[in-house]
């Protein structure tokens, strides 16, 4: 017989490392929001002590970024490669715990670094999925994220989604951004593209696109 325990439906990463201490990085079903809700994501069980839950991944441009808001809002792409979790499912997640959020990134010359804030949590989508992030620490990237703090979500598809239009992507858009992870993929140095792939500002600027970038949250200990 099953003890009540097993039972549980695993939440976040958190929740599935801790039913078996040791499963491996790789993709698991998680519930955000309740037992109908069952989702596909890739838990990194390494970095900085693992048990993170990853709800952005680009890897190697498969996956096209250039989505409007109701994909956004659901989610798309494959957990096994590059993906957007879904801002509904991101916003139960953040409002059933309290999170930290870790930006890990890599260039085509293979130089690694990440970026960490101790808080991060989105709004309903009544609010536009607002962003709330706070306490960085710096893992070599330098921080482009504070700025965005604040702002609601856009996509290119909504009458505020001009910046959008303009950066190939969607995000929380200020005016307009140090941070595009849902950028164009452009394999490194773009000159003629400026300000359209996938950056982050403080660290590479805005005319090299990354390899690769995550961001992944885990419940504060």
């Amino acid at each position: 017989m099953s003890r009540c325990s097993d039972l549980v439906l695993p939440l976040d990463c958190s929740d599935v490392q801790r039913q078996n201490t040791s499963r491996p990085s790789g993709v698991y079903t998680i519930y955000p929001i309740g037992a109908t809700s069952a989702v596909l994501v890739f838990c990194d069980m390494d970095s900085l002590g693992g048990k993170w839950t990853v709800f952005q991944r680009r890897m190697d441009g498969s996956v096209n970024f250039y989505r409007p808001w109701d994909q956004y809002r659901s989610g798309f792409g494959n957990a096994v490669g590059e993906y957007w979790l879904g801002l509904e499912s991101l916003f139960h997640l953040t409002q059933r715990k309290r999170y930290e959020l870790l930006v890990d990134m890599e260039d085509f010359e293979g130089n690694k670094v990440y970026a960490r804030y101790s808080s991060f949590s989105i709004g309903p989508e009544s609010d536009g999925y607002r962003l709330h992030v706070s306490g960085f620490t710096n893992g070599g990237a330098g921080d482009s994220l504070t700025y965005h703090s604040e702002q609601k979500f856009v996509t290119f598809d909504l009458p505020e989604g001009n910046c959008a239009r303009g950066y190939q992507g969607a995000f929380w858009y200020k005016t307009c951004h140090y941070a595009n992870p849902n950028g164009a993929y452009l394999w490194g140095p773009h000159t003629h593209f400026r300000a359209v792939g996938v950056e982050w500002f403080h660290w590479k600027g805005y005319e090299y696109s990354l390899k690769a970038i995550s961001m992944k949250i885990r419940p504060l200990q």
